[in-house]
């Protein structure tokens, strides 16, 4: 990809002259700017702030969102009334919620990590409430059948049953929070990743641009290795969902 990536800035720019450096910029360019970035300290300062946000903003929506969740599975009233207000909610993008960050919040870590909560909560509550509902009711009845009552159906029922459709909406909630964190710290003159993206946008720097977005990517990729993939990976061996 790295080749063919070289091989049409070299013909768009080099030899047909259609496009201009500083808008489609080469592998070399990208990746002399990325060392550079790592050589100063920019870019580790900027993935440790933005990196500490999220955490903690994914974190609060984890809480939430479970929350919110499991309640809308439990009752059917929440679950007619509140349910489709939260799925409306989860499609409004996470930008839209700046404005009210900012007069909340003024310009602060606040703002942002309040924008990484609403941008990824829904997300999370959604994904629990398709979960449980997902549940076989064959466990259930057969779970009753063995004498199983009260909160000990969802505890030792239920809430393992439904464990790896949570992760996956924990994962998906994950997805959102990242963007949720690009667009708070973009509009912020705070240190982080979208910060020096629009440092690279306000000095016409494509070549800074591409190496935050692909430090993006590589960040997203490592934690999806590194949490998410293992979770999925203990679940599917535990419930003997492994094809080997």
């Amino acid at each position: 990809m790295i080749l063919i990536w070289e091989g049409i800035y070299k013909l768009g720019v080099d030899i047909l002259g259609i496009c201009k450096p500083y808008v489609f910029p080469s592998p070399i360019d990208v990746f002399s700017t990325l060392i550079g970035l790592i050589k100063d300290n920019t870019m580790s300062v900027a993935i440790g702030a933005s990196m500490k946000r999220i955490v903690m903003g994914y974190s609060i929506s984890i809480v939430i969102g479970v929350t919110i969740g499991f309640a809308i599975a439990k009752f059917k009233y929440l679950e007619e009334n509140v349910g489709p207000l939260i799925l409306g909610l989860q499609t409004l993008p996470s930008i839209c919620w700046l404005p009210f960050a900012i007069l909340w919040f003024g310009l602060s870590e606040g703002s942002i990590i309040f924008v990484i909560v609403i941008g990824s909560t829904f997300a999370v509550a959604i994904g629990v409430k398709y979960a449980i509902k997902n549940v076989n009711p064959l466990y259930i009845r057969a779970a009753k059948t063995m004498g199983a009552k009260g909160g000990k159906i969802y505890t030792q029922v239920i809430l393992p049953a439904a464990l790896p459709d949570i992760v996956s909406g924990l994962k998906q909630g994950w997805s959102f929070a990242w963007r949720a964190l690009m667009a708070g710290e973009m509009l912020s003159a705070t240190k982080g990743l979208g910060q020096v993206l629009m440092v690279g946008r306000d000095l016409a720097d494509i070549s800074q641009v591409v190496a935050v977005m692909i430090t993006i990517i590589v960040l997203g990729l490592l934690v999806d290795k590194l949490i998410f993939e293992r979770l999925e990976k203990n679940m599917r061996h535990r419930w003997g969902l492994d094809r080997t």
